[in-house]
């Protein structure tokens, strides 16, 4: 890398338009670049997000320091716990997506419960849903907010305002979620799988 200030990250070449960083809560960098991206106009971007970035890392650094400048100790979420949150979820979160889909007048394929490093759902072209076992250590509003996330997906295959408009008409208050979403449910990523994740 020729970059003025080295970035380490790592690169995903995915079928998108635009190129996109994230900042996992081990605090890597992941950038997703169309295939056709060259590596002058991905380092050139990150470049115009380095304030952003070194942002979104001081946010994961401050979750994982105390107040006194010591480390957190997380509670880690082993195997057995993820074992149980997948048996409580197929019993009481599955029938909520059916009755959330049925309510929106929505049909949907099957219904997988996973263990999933980086997503909390994900809807097929046929209409197919995964979640995230995790899931259920959120608050019910969260849960709501992702079982509707992916329903609407179903009616737009992509994050349109469109998409968001119908997000909104049945969860107004769904930034909330997503604030929540990008802070105590990065500590629970980072709980389950540790760094890397």
């Amino acid at each position: 890398m020729n970059l003025k200030y080295r970035i380490e990250y790592r690169l995903i070449r995915i079928r998108r338009r635009t190129i996109c960083i994230e900042v996992t809560s081990g605090g890597e960098i992941v950038v997703k670049a169309p295939y056709y991206a060259s590596k002058k106009e991905i380092e050139d971007f990150l470049m115009r997000k380095v304030e952003w970035i070194g942002e979104k890392r001081q946010e994961v650094f401050d979750r994982l320091i105390g107040e006194d400048g010591t480390p957190v100790v997380l509670e880690t979420i082993g195997e057995d716990q993820i074992r149980e949150l997948s048996g409580k979820m197929k019993k009481e979160f599955v029938p909520r997506v059916r009755n959330f889909a049925s309510a929106m007048g929505i049909t949907v394929g099957r219904i997988s419960i996973r263990n999933q490093k980086t997503r909390w759902g994900s809807c097929s072209s046929e209409g197919n849903l995964n979640f995230n076992c995790l899931l259920m250590l959120a608050p019910e509003s969260v849960r709501d907010y992702v079982i509707v996330h992916e329903l609407c997906h179903r009616l737009e295959m992509n994050h349109s305002k469109r998409f968001w408009d119908l997000v909104s008409s049945y969860i107004p208050d769904y930034k909330q979620s997503i604030k929540w979403l990008d802070t105590e449910g990065k500590t629970l990523m980072l709980r389950a799988f540790g760094p890397g994740a």
